[in-house]
């Protein structure tokens, strides 16, 4: 059993930009979620090619056993809340998968119009839930998860100029042909093994996923000064630093085959 929904989330700046950004934002929310034996441990960050297809292969555990609701905390077996993601990023295509969710992305060059751009079928497609993301509309942010320097309705970019994003910031984008644009589609489908939780479990990563997405790319842009001048070397060395930084602060578990 499984249920899918695509998120939308457009963005003042370039696929080439994102790309860059993306991995920045990544090392740095990172950081900041691990802590206390929870987290992020980053096992393998390396290029790969498989194919054909060439792009960067990770494999992280997440530490979730604190970020989960209380009621799959107590049906949930033993280090079930180890999770295991792999991710090959073909740039501007991604996918990663774990036991539980697969998400997979694409990074095109417009404002989010195009339907069913991962082309599935049919009949799949209509199961489908479309979630548009607005980064600049606080009322889709939680008020635990709001921070003032993180609201690009606020931010505005040194480096760029870009920003600060009004209410109309999508429409404004659109009709100039030499701004920047992109929107990253995110599929994410859900498979369950929990019987009898199925709407709770639902809701909880429909919810969770949206906040995730939310939050990331509201960093994301409001860090672009941090980012946008740094190159893909730039960025693997981050990586490199960030991976030695996690692992001395995330707890080593051991994972049954099962996982």
């Amino acid at each position: 059993n499984f249920f899918l929904f695509c998120s939308r989330v457009v963005l003042p700046c370039s696929v080439e930009e994102y790309q860059v950004g993306q991995l920045f934002s990544v090392a740095e929310a990172s950081k900041n979620e691990t802590g206390g034996g929870e987290g992020i441990e980053v096992l393998k960050n390396e290029p790969y090619e498989k194919d054909g297809e060439k792009g960067q292969y990770t494999h992280k555990i997440y530490h979730l056993k604190s970020k989960v609701p209380g009621f799959v905390r107590l049906i949930a077996p033993e280090g079930s809340l180890v999770f295991h993601e792999k991710a090959w990023n073909a740039y501007p295509y991604c996918r990663t998968s774990d036991f539980f969710i697969k998400i997979e992305t694409w990074h095109k060059p417009d404002m989010g119009t195009q339907e069913n751009v991962h082309k599935l079928d049919g009949s799949t497609w209509r199961s489908v839930t479309v979630v548009p993301i607005d980064i600049a509309d606080r009322s889709q942010v939680c008020a635990a998860d709001y921070k003032p320097d993180e609201d690009p309705a606020k931010f505005k970019s040194v480096e760029t100029g870009r920003g600060p994003l009004g209410p109309n910031w999508k429409e404004e984008l659109a009709s100039k042909s030499d701004c920047p644009k992109m929107c990253a589609y995110k599929l994410v489908t859900v498979k369950f093994k929990w019987w009898g939780l199925q709407t709770k479990v639902e809701n909880f990563i429909h919810e969770q996923e949206k906040r995730i997405f939310t939050n990331f790319h509201r960093q994301l842009f409001c860090w672009i000064d941090k980012w946008v001048d740094l190159n893909m070397d730039d960025i693997r060395r981050m990586e490199a630093e960030t991976q030695r930084e996690l692992q001395e602060v995330c707890v080593p578990v051991t994972v049954g085959n099962g996982v």
